[in-house]
């Protein structure tokens, strides 16, 4: 059965952080920011509200837009780094508040990849006849581990919730390939050290700042535009298209120089490409639903057009999808 995308929602925290605020608390400024991350500003969640409080809100529209009811949703999935516990799943406390009684729910964690690699999850779900709908939900609150005495990462990151309900569409329609790929060597790159098991919550290890995101930032970006073209491309070609049958790109919004690097491979106009990292800044897994709500709320996106989404992230790990709308 060919599975699509029925309906989107998202949701952002009010708070907007720009970077002359943040030339207030560390060194740098709006030139700084702008020219080597294309940011202007990002949204930042106020100390009581966790990664579930924006999955609801995203969910509920998504769930608006798709026409169907709580109920009806068979399995959640939220793809995360930033859950609001290390147990239970996000998505369990996403599927108790917006009533889903008879959802499946799991957490997904690949980094800024996540959103991809769930709806990948997903997919085959629906087209066995597992389930009639699944609920999938890139979700971050990135300000709670963002160290914000280092310049060369507090500049980049936000947070915002992205949903999106996936159930079955006619023929010809919906997801028609998935490309996605890992590469554990380069795990340290972009790295929470502490909190897990490996290094324990303990006092040295938040005086040692262990808690925040530690990225190596040159070598991340030289992985990125590495990736995210090849995986678009190896999409493509799976599914039977060219980068010329494209109508539109959705990459994860991490920095304009990535993206700009995707769109001169793929050979697209910049028309072509949505963005909004200049508004929001790097929500991780939220980042491409996030784009792709805006890009349907706002009528970028039309009935029949072939979208590429494509991203990476810690892991390292990267993924691509061709969808026809």
């Amino acid at each position: 059965m060919p599975v699509g995308i029925l309906g989107t929602g998202s949701a952002v925290p009010e708070q907007v952080l720009t970077n002359d605020d943040l030339a207030l608390r560390v060194d740098t400024s709006d030139e700084w920011i702008r020219t080597r991350t294309g940011i202007r500003e990002r949204r930042i969640a106020d100390r009581d509200t966790a990664s579930s409080d924006l999955a609801v809100l995203a969910a509920e529209k998504a769930m608006q837009a798709a026409g169907i009811t709580p109920e009806e949703i068979g399995v959640v999935i939220c793809a995360t780094v930033t859950p609001d516990h290390m147990f239970p799943a996000t998505a369990c406390l996403v599927q108790e508040r917006i009533g889903a009684k008879q959802a499946a729910a799991f957490d997904l964690s690949a980094g800024c990849s996540s959103f991809l690699y769930a709806l990948s999850t997903a997919v085959p779900m629906l087209q066995t006849g597992m389930y009639r709908y699944a609920l999938v939900i890139g979700v971050e609150t990135l300000s709670k581990i963002m160290d914000f005495e280092d310049r060369s990462t507090c500049v980049l990151f936000g947070d915002g919730a992205g949903a999106a309900v996936l159930g079955t569409v006619e023929e010809g329609k919906g997801f028609l390939s998935f490309e996605m790929g890992a590469d554990g060597g380069g795990g340290q790159l972009l790295i929470q050290q502490a909190g897990g098991s490996r290094i324990p919550a303990s006092q040295e290890s938040v005086l040692a700042r262990q808690h925040y995101i530690s990225m190596a930032g040159s070598e991340v970006f030289k992985f990125a535009v590495r990736v995210i073209g090849s995986s678009s491309e190896a999409a493509l070609k799976k599914a039977g298209y060219t980068k010329d049958d494209i109508d539109y790109l959705i990459p994860h919004q991490a920095n304009v120089r990535i993206i700009d690097a995707a769109t001169n491979r793929l050979g697209l106009d910049p028309e072509k490409v949505f963005v909004n990292l200049d508004r929001y800044g790097n929500m991780s897994s939220a980042s491409i639903p996030v784009a792709l709500d805006e890009a349907v709320r706002t009528g970028k996106i039309q009935e029949g057009d072939l979208l590429v989404l494509c991203g990476f992230g810690a892991g390292l790990t990267w993924g691509a999808t061709v969808v026809r709308w």
